[in-house]
């Protein structure tokens, strides 16, 4: 299975020129716990930064919380984003997440263009439903073996 075979197609995404304010309604009204900070290059939106409801918390520290509603995403996202091309292998992708100690990983096409999220949470659902799978296999064949053969 590839990253883009495994990821989320639906992602929230803001300009970084927009408020905290703004990027917090979104996650709130699409129940996500992140914002995908993109810029258009060539007719494609490009991941330049990250922002986390984490990131908002630890920013409430750094910043007077009376200040937030004037801070712009690209003063408070993570910078250094870290990607996964679509046609890498879920394998890959998780032992990126992995190296790089993140929990959310922009899927990207091979022009850098956006495609999807590849989220911590969604990995667990996609292995639980697996091991579910794997579970019904092995109830279904000990089913099997109790039937008498004639």
């Amino acid at each position: 299975m590839t990253a883009g075979e495994a990821c989320n197609r639906e992602v929230v995404i803001v300009r970084p020129e927009a408020t905290v304010i703004e990027a917090v309604t979104l996650m709130k009204n699409h129940h996500v716990g992140d914002v995908v900070v993109v810029e258009d290059r060539a007719n494609a939106r490009v991941p330049i930064g990250i922002l986390t409801d984490r990131d908002i918390a630890l920013s409430l520290v750094t910043y007077q919380p009376t200040r937030l509603h004037m801070l712009r995403l690209r003063d408070m996202m993570s910078h250094d984003v870290v990607t996964s091309l679509e046609t890498e292998s879920l394998h890959e992708a998780l032992k990126k997440m992995q190296s790089h100690g993140v929990r959310r990983l922009p899927v990207v096409n091979d022009d850098g263009g956006l495609e999807g999220i590849l989220t911590f949470d969604d990995v667990i659902e996609l292995l639980s439903e697996e091991l579910t799978d794997l579970a019904k296999l092995v109830v279904n064949e000990q089913k099997r073996e109790r039937v008498p053969r004639t």
